[in-house]
């Protein structure tokens, strides 16, 4: 499974849907969960972005079609963006990967 962070941030629509059910973060995690997803970790953040989600995923198809599945909804924009451990990245760079 493949980890990606979730930027998101929500549309006026998506704040008031929130203010009004504080409860449905939780139940937009089960709709994850039941995509083949899985949220490992999310943070509500003051600035640019209102949530930062960490998702594992099977493949990059399957968190795209999870992302245009969320923002279809009209309630928030995503930036989805893959990740890898700082182990995978020095792995990577003492086996040589070199770009050069």
């Amino acid at each position: 499974m493949a980890i990606y962070v979730l930027l998101s941030k929500l549309t006026p629509e998506g704040a008031q849907t929130l203010h009004n059910e504080p409860a449905r973060v939780g139940e937009v995690n089960t709709e994850i969960r039941e995509s083949g997803c899985k949220v490992l970790q999310q943070f509500a953040t003051l600035g640019e972005y209102d949530f930062v989600s960490i998702v594992e995923a099977p493949d990059n198809k399957a968190i795209a079609h999870l992302s245009i599945d969320l923002a279809a909804r009209g309630t928030l924009s995503i930036t989805t963006l893959p990740a890898i451990s700082i182990g995978e990245l020095i792995e990577g760079l003492q086996d040589g990967h070199d770009l050069a």
